[in-house]
């Protein structure tokens, strides 16, 4: 999320939209992006709407390959830059502005289209940033992010761990206590 929001490099006052708002990625997009002034559209199934809004969300449209168009009914001229944890890809650039941003969780590289720059979010660019994890820790110790919580597991339950994450739907993390 963190490193999503700086190859966006919007300015406060500039709006993001964020797919897949609801899950781990995207809600902590949805926090950060707001402590940092930015005004979020994000997307949210009916029965995650409340939760998504809650996290920070301006406005909160509809989950769905429409996403593009329901983007577009709030902010006719396109967001600045779009954070695309549902992976919708080619289905939410038209979300975006001319000239704008688009960060791609699972290394897809973007059509080139509109003068629109593509960055591809991949975590191993940043897990040498200690400077970065300890900004995370100071937001959440003032509660600008919420650690979300799915389930604890015991050692001997990691790959029921590893299960759940990998049928998605996971509203939170999956912790495992030592």
């Amino acid at each position: 999320a963190r490193l999503s929001l700086d190859q966006l490099a919007l300015r406060p006052g500039q709006t993001v939209a964020v797919t897949g708002a609801a899950g781990a990625y995207g809600g902590y997009v949805v926090q950060i992006a707001k402590s940092e002034g930015l005004n979020v559209i994000a997307d949210a199934s009916v029965v995650d709407q409340s939760l998504v809004k809650s996290l920070g969300a301006d406005v909160v449209v509809p989950r769905g390959d429409d996403f593009s168009q329901q983007v577009r009914k709030v902010v006719p001229d396109g967001v600045d830059g779009l954070a695309d944890g549902a992976v919708l890809s080619e289905l939410a650039v038209g979300s975006i502005r001319d000239g704008g941003s688009f960060a791609a969780v699972r290394g897809w590289g973007g059509t080139g289209e509109r003068d629109i720059t593509f960055h591809q979010t991949m975590v191993r660019n940043y897990d040498h940033r200690s400077d970065l994890l300890d900004q995370l820790r100071k937001l959440a110790e003032s509660n600008a992010i919420t650690l979300r919580v799915a389930e604890t597991y015991d050692p001997t339950e990691a790959s029921e761990a590893h299960r759940r994450l990998e049928a998605r739907g996971t509203r939170g993390r999956c912790v495992i206590v030592f």
